[in-house]
């Protein structure tokens, strides 16, 4: 794995040979857990082309390791390199629950579904040991907020009881992050995730339980992954997935050198047309950052997978959209909602969505809810 410095570091790192014979690139690859104390642990965004405008990450960094994870260049505000750093380096914030409490107490706060795992994964391994996650999830249920939620991850199972509660008032549903179906490139490119067949298995898991699942087919990655779409699709349907959201590989910043560094390391016969069909649906470029094309890239390429999607999506059945989470039953300690302030907050939240699908991009489908890995 590439440890490129920090794009704020004003130094650089280079490799030295000491003598010691040792291979470049040999590092102690222990996890190192370090503890934040947030003053706020909601994110809000206004960006138009995200279906919700707050979220919560329980931690920072990611054991899953994913190549192309688009939030590894978050770790260099932290002084922290996107590479290595971000997966063995993480953050863990353990006061999350009792700042989100104080945060929906107040009585400014207008509810709308929070987003959980929108930039790491909340159930990634850390959380086995020090559920943060699950207290998060214990306090929005017994406080009856909505959330979305977006992981890869097996543990989520763990949480089922809380989830089952959830979905029975209309306040959860989760999304399953998949990108290939082939266990070997699984390993190579998600190193610690949860194998596909896991990730499949946990899909049927939660509609077992009565939990609304949308497959999260993501990224897609053109001449690489590609070609699977339609396999995809139809293993999640028939493991019960109910709806599908899409969004094309994305190289921000320091992802678009370490994945091609990987491409040269894993498959080196392969890389030079894996980025000639990237760059196909980027205007030549490694990367779109703009509103509007980021997720769903441009070009004849890019208009084609999203045809393909489209396409499936029909002949699968699979539903337009999941049902809209319930934000009329918040209930903050000491009672202190108005009556009526929940109702209007959703009518609101209905509209903005609205207004987002007017502007965003897509066929038509409310499949703009949720952007992750």
């Amino acid at each position: 794995m590439a440890q490129p410095a920090p794009r704020f570091d004003p130094l650089a790192r280079e490799w030295s040979d000491d003598g010691w014979d040792l291979p470049e690139g040999t590092q102690d690859v222990r996890r190192d857990v370090s503890d934040e104390r947030p003053r706020s642990v909601i994110s809000w965004n206004r960006s138009p082309d995200l279906g919700f405008d707050r979220a919560l990450n329980p931690y920072r960094g990611c054991e899953h390791g994913c190549i192309y994870c688009y939030a590894r260049p978050t770790h260099a505000y932290l002084g922290l390199s996107p590479g290595l750093d971000f997966e063995t380096r993480l953050i863990a914030r353990a006061d999350a629950p009792a700042v989100l409490a104080r945060e929906l107490g107040r009585k400014s706060y207008r509810v709308a579904p929070l987003a959980l795992g929108s930039n790491t994964d909340p159930w990634q391994p850390v959380e086995a040991e020090r559920g943060i996650t699950r207290a998060v999830l214990g306090m929005l249920r017994d406080w009856r907020h909505p959330v979305t939620i977006t992981t890869r991850a097996a543990l989520i199972g763990r949480d089922i009881d809380i989830l089952r509660d959830m979905a029975a008032l209309g306040l959860v549903e989760v999304g399953i992050s998949m990108t290939t179906l082939d266990a070997g490139l699984s390993r190579a490119m998600e190193p610690r995730a949860p194998a596909p067949v896991r990730r499949l298995q946990t899909i049927a898991a939660l509609r077992a339980a009565g939990i609304p699942v949308r497959l999260m087919l993501a990224p897609v990655i053109p001449g690489l992954t590609d070609h699977e779409i339609e396999r995809i699709m139809t293993a999640a349907r028939d493991a019960g997935a109910q709806a599908v959201w899409w969004s094309l590989l994305r190289l921000p910043h320091e992802v678009a050198p370490l994945f091609q560094d990987w491409l040269a390391r894993h498959m080196p016969d392969q890389a030079g047309r894996v980025m000639r069909a990237v760059r196909a649906t980027r205007g030549g470029a490694d990367n779109t950052s703009r509103f509007g094309a980021r997720f769903r890239g441009e070009g004849p390429e890019a208009a084609l997978i999203a045809r393909r999607v489209h396409l499936w999506r029909r002949r699968l059945g699979y539903a337009d959209r999941l049902p809209a989470l319930d934000c009329t039953l918040f209930n903050p300690p000491e009672g202190r909602s108005p009556p009526g302030r929940a109702g209007k907050a959703a009518g609101q939240v209905g509209e903005q969505r609205r207004t987002r699908a007017k502007a965003g991009t897509g066929d038509g489908d409310d499949d703009n809810q949720l952007s992750l890995f």
